[in-house]
């Protein structure tokens, strides 16, 4: 059973930073799988942040290019996102998500990500 445990979130001020954690089981991250983060602000639809497709390639959303990283630790299984210069534009809920193996999958669509977690909270002040 595939599970995404998300923590990391906060309260910082702008130009601040976080790293987000993703904590996977059920299957291992280095697998060819579709990952991403994806995250949600009140009143808005969810959009991609970054996701990475299972042979490597990441995109990224032009508003978080240069500030944003994502990373894997496949000793521990887990998906980080590195947020750095944050705005208060990135406040939000932010979720981790994983597609079925060999799923191709896009940065602007959530079709392909059959898991999600239970998101962890950004809130940025200016």
């Amino acid at each position: 059973q595939v599970q995404l445990v998300e923590s990391g979130g906060g309260s910082v001020q702008a130009g601040g930073s976080l790293r987000l954690s993703c904590v996977v089981s059920g299957y291992t991250i280095s697998s060819p799988r579709c990952m991403g983060w994806f995250r949600q602000a009140p009143g808005n639809e969810r959009e991609g942040v970054v996701v990475v497709d299972g042979g490597g390639s990441e995109s990224y959303a032009d508003s978080v290019k240069g500030r944003f990283t994502i990373s894997k630790d496949n000793a521990k299984n887990v998906l980080y996102l590195e947020m750095n210069s944050l705005k208060s534009e990135d406040t939000g809920m932010y979720y981790c998500a994983a597609s079925n193996p060999y799923w191709t999958c896009r940065l602007g669509s959530s079709a392909a990500f059959s898991y999600w977690g239970q998101g962890t909270q950004v809130t940025v002040s200016s």
